[in-house]
């Protein structure tokens, strides 16, 4: 096996189940307008999705560490397929009640936030042993990430449309199975992949403090701490404009799941298009400068312009400038992550990280869907696109971010941070956008 080989897999698998995520992440809300008519049960679904990754990402970092990397993704998306292409089955059979169809994607969301982290905290072992520099890899693997989102949502709207909903979560089922299976043949030989060896016997008093330590450490740096606040605001209010508004919107205003697939796949072309665009000559600017501009571009104006328009074409090129802006966001992110945690901690801490920047998530949809029914899409359009202005005002206004040019020799919190390769993924998971 060559040493790329576990680099590529790794590439592959995150790119598939990021594109069948994408499906999800439209076919779902859909599925849900259509056979219930509620905005409300959108975001109670939503609620129900988006809770359990918060508490996967609370408790598991250590879990990945002792079960393994490897082990713990190929179960992860074991565990989604069976769970998303439940949906269909039960609905086809005529036993889907709303409260399975709650259960099952709460499952889903416990299941994916560990194998979404498995995958994100070996990027830097696999670049090592793929002889391939950090930047490099970590911005591989978020423009493939964003490569696929597009693709799954513009394949999500056009089949959606075409075949239904039903079939585009059988399809989604289909992509976590053929991740697991890149997964389980293709990561093989990685140290960092397998289970490692705890200092103390299994225990909870053992795990309690693995889990204590993760925290310490975030708590500790303040840079991570604000990126941390900053991106859970900004990660719920996106969930209300992907779970609730923008379906919404789509059912009242715009062409339908098509306009969907079409819009989220604009964001995810200037993802593209931005991550490379700042691979390529990121590095001659200051990162706090690039980062402050392009965050607040990145998601507020789109809430402003869903709200005043009632056409596909001008939200179309806000979404496309606004993703440009926003694909810049993740690569700078995971540098500064990578910089500031070491390998001992990485699980522990990308599970901290995910916790604090999801905390939100699960009310965000929530939110929406009761502002929809009491102020109706415009005002919740114009409620939520305000806290995430609010919010990307933050490197502008706290101290700790005029750190983030630095590049340190040691971090800010208690443990030495030099990661395998210093050099200048996003936390996981400061994701941004759609």
């Amino acid at each position: 096996m060559g040493h790329r080989t576990p680099l590529a897999a790794t590439l592959a698998a995150n790119s598939i189940s990021t594109a069948g995520t994408s499906l999800t992440l439209i076919g779902v809300p859909w599925f849900v307008l259509e056979t219930t008519g509620s905005a409300g049960r959108a975001g109670i679904v939503a609620f129900c999705a988006t809770l359990p990754i918060v508490v996967a990402a609370l408790i598991g970092g250590p879990v990945i560490d002792r079960i393994g990397r490897r082990r713990i993704a190929v179960a992860s998306d074991a565990v989604c397929a069976s769970a998303i292409a439940a949906i269909p089955l039960l609905h086809f059979a005529g036993a889907l009640d709303f409260w399975m169809l709650c259960a099952l994607m709460a499952l889903n969301g416990f299941a994916h936030t560990p194998g979404n982290t498995a995958r994100y905290v070996l990027i830097p072992d696999l670049a090592e042993h793929a002889g391939t520099t950090l930047p490099r890899a970590a911005g591989l693997f978020d423009a493939v990430s964003r490569g696929a989102r597009m693709v799954g949502a513009a394949l999500a709207g056009v089949l959606i449309a075409f075949v239904g909903a039903e079939t585009v979560l059988l399809l989604d089922a289909a992509t976590f199975a053929l991740s697991a299976l890149l997964i389980a043949a293709g990561v093989r030989g990685v140290r960092a992949a397998e289970p490692r060896k705890a200092a103390a016997p299994v225990s909870l008093r053992s795990y309690g403090s693995e889990l204590r330590e993760g925290y310490a450490h975030l708590l500790g740096n303040r840079l991570l701490l604000s990126v941390v606040v900053m991106v859970m605001f900004m990660n719920g209010t996106d969930q209300g404009w992907n779970a609730v508004l923008l379906p919404v919107h789509a059912e009242g205003e715009l062409g339908g799941a098509t306009d969907i697939g079409l819009l989220t796949a604009m964001f995810g072309a200037g993802g593209l298009v931005g991550a490379l665009l700042y691979g390529a000559v990121g590095r001659r600017f200051s990162r706090r400068a690039v980062f402050t501009v392009c965050v607040i571009l990145c998601g507020a104006p789109r809430f402003l312009v869903a709200a005043v328009t009632g056409t596909t074409p001008p939200l179309a090129v806000t979404m496309l400038l606004g993703g440009i802006a926003g694909g810049v966001l993740n690569p700078i992110l995971t540098t500064v992550i990578y910089e500031r945690v070491p390998d001992r901690l990485r699980s522990r801490v990308s599970g901290a990280l995910t916790a604090g920047c999801e905390f939100a998530t699960p009310l965000g949809g929530l939110a929406a869907g009761l502002l929809v029914e009491s102020a109706g899409a415009t005002g919740a359009l114009l409620a939520m696109g305000g806290v995430y202005f609010l919010a990307t005002l933050s490197p502008l206004v706290f101290p700790s971010w005029r750190t983030l040019d630095d590049v340190p020799g040691a971090a800010e919190g208690p443990e030495p941070s030099v990661p395998p390769q210093v050099s200048s993924s996003v936390p996981s998971r400061p994701s941004p956008g759609p």
